[in-house]
């Protein structure tokens, strides 16, 4: 069976070696299975064969973006007009910002237009694409410039404060370009200088082309680094063999293009099948509905928290939504309820598409759609890839028992240079952090996290992290958190918080807190629940217990 370890990774296009150097070593390296159709040539751009190849193809006519066009109607961005902003930006990345292949650049905006068109250009560019949230604050930017020692940003001029500030402090980022200005030095003054074609770089499958940062529960971002053969085998494994994407498809959904459940479900996926992205910047439930409505977008990307608020939209005013283009819904970012697999089937007709996935698997990788969804499952293992259920010594588990998930595949993790490399990969296995068993049929049913990390409408937030924001506050003496179960998010961050003897405990002062972790960490992750206790739970030897502060009371 074919496989990739470091030995065997192809010459590299970049001239920048530095990403190539902050791989694991080989022992710590997951198995990589590269069987058809995941064997790809030695040469491969991931931008040329999402975008250029589509011209060659010929789909140059057809729309590949579907964007508010600010006047409540739409813009459609052909695959030939996208292909020449691409080369145009392409153009500045290299002649005006002087990049070299392997150089990392750091992408933030919201999800529209101008993100995929810097993704692509950064791409094609043989650059490596480290895309951040729009809600992540300075220090956050800071740690992830450094982490991934990003020599340049591309930003939404509007978001351009909190990374320009997470520049001043010592760091590799030097150059910082907006979008949305009429700046001579803003991106579209300098992309309208007539340059022509841009010849991509012959990037080699096995170059980097992307760091996409997780949260993990030490609250220290991981970097997971994918090839670009990583990016089109979501795109061969996933998308084509169990979405089914088509050139018919219209993907529109929620997630960040900085996850990559958005980068794959809302840029890479259509493409790839040469239908088109719908990209919105924010969405509510009732905006999204609209949005779906209006652009006849055929399959959804979203949480299981927002797949429930449309539901319930729609029972509230059945006559104001109708969905006829709408064929699936691609359910992800945490567990997904029976029950509201069940409110959406009764309220739109539409199966749920469940899967499990990861940042360090780049995507999907155990899904069912249609007649092969089975109650309460996940589903099964995408083609191409393998599932276990393993013990703590990486024994196979009998069927039907609870232990370890475990997988390996075209795809695997590769942290950026760290030693948590050799926790997530083990006996060549990637072991994703979940509990599940599974049935005679290759069905996995997932029972839970096997660490802290909360996952709340879609995002994962590591408790440490959240911890350490409330603790900054001046009446806090210590904080514990942890998820608590909660019907609309799946869990929501709750913060037990002492606080210091000149302090009383109110509703004002929590909120105070909660005001002041958002102004301190991305605004998702701050505590929806502060409860005031006189002390915390500890071992002997002064180890926070958190369990017990999941346990009812």
């Amino acid at each position: 069976m074919p496989t990739a370890a470091p030995k065997d990774l192809g010459p590299s296009a970049h001239v920048d070696h530095w990403p190539r150097r902050q791989l694991p070593p080989a022992e710590e390296w997951p198995v990589i299975r590269l069987d058809p159709p995941y064997d790809y040539p030695a040469t491969l751009n991931a931008a040329v064969e999402l975008l250029d190849r589509a011209l060659t193809d010929g789909h140059a006519d057809r729309p590949a973006l579907i964007t508010p066009d600010g006047n409540g109607g739409w813009q459609h961005t052909t695959y030939a007009e996208l292909a020449a902003q691409v080369d145009a930006l392409a153009h500045v990345l290299v002649r005006d910002m002087g990049l070299e292949p392997g150089n990392r650049v750091l992408l933030r905006g919201f999800n529209g237009r101008w993100m995929a068109v810097a993704w692509l250009a950064t791409v094609k560019a043989g650059l490596v694409a480290v895309t951040t949230m729009p809600l992540l604050r300075t220090k956050e930017l800071r740690v992830i410039a450094e982490r991934a020692q990003c020599q340049a940003a591309l930003c939404d001029v509007r978001l351009a404060d909190e990374l320009r500030l997470a520049a001043e402090s010592p760091t590799t980022l030097r150059d910082i370009r907006v979008w949305g200005t009429n700046d001579a030095e803003g991106l579209e003054a300098l992309m309208a200088v007539p340059r022509g074609a841009f010849d991509a770089v012959r990037t080699s499958r096995d170059d980097v082309c992307l760091i996409a940062f997780t949260s993990g529960t030490t609250g220290v971002p991981k970097g997971c680094m994918h090839f670009h053969r990583d990016v089109m085998a979501m795109c061969d494994g996933f998308s084509k063999q169990v979405l089914k994407a088509t050139h018919t498809d219209r993907c529109i959904g929620t997630p960040p293009l900085a996850f990559t459940f958005g980068l794959g479900g809302l840029l890479c996926f259509p493409l790839a099948a040469r239908g088109a992205a719908v990209l919105v910047e924010k969405a509510t439930p009732e905006s999204l509905l609209d949005a779906i409505a209006q652009t006849k977008a055929t399959v959804s990307f979203t949480a299981p928290t927002f797949y429930r608020a449309m539901s319930l939209a729609l029972k509230k005013e059945p006559q104001r939504w109708r969905l006829p283009s709408l064929r699936a819904s691609v359910s992800a970012g945490e567990a997904l309820p029976d029950a509201t697999r069940m409110l959406w089937r009764e309220t739109t007709g539409i199966e749920m598409l469940d899967g499990i996935g990861a940042t360090e698997m780049i995507h999907i990788f155990i899904a069912a759609a249609g007649k092969d969804v089975r109650t309460g499952a996940i589903g099964k293992a995408v083609p191409g890839y393998e599932v276990a259920i393993l013990d703590d010594a990486l024994h196979p588990l009998p069927t039907g028992e609870v232990g370890r998930l475990a997988v390996r595949g075209p795809t695997g993790c590769r942290y950026l240079n760290d030693p948590r490399q050799r926790d997530y990969v083990k006996g060549g296995w990637n072991l994703t952090g979940d509990a599940a068993l599974m049935d005679a049929d290759g069905y996995v049913f997932f029972k839970a996290r096997t660490d802290d990390l909360i996952l709340s409408a879609g995002y994962n937030i590591g408790a440490p992290e959240v911890e350490a924001a409330v603790l900054q506050h001046e009446s806090v003496a210590e904080c514990a958190v942890v998820g608590v179960p909660d019907e609309e998010r799946g869990q929501a961050v709750k913060a037990f918080v002492v606080l210091k003897p000149d302090h009383e405990a109110s509703s004002a002062l929590a909120k105070q807190i909660q005001d002041f972790v958002k102004a301190t960490i991305a605004p998702y992750k701050y505590p929806r629940l502060v409860e005031f206790v006189a002390a915390l739970p500890k071992t002997d030897t002064g180890k926070l217990q958190r369990f017990r502060l999941k346990e009812p009371k």
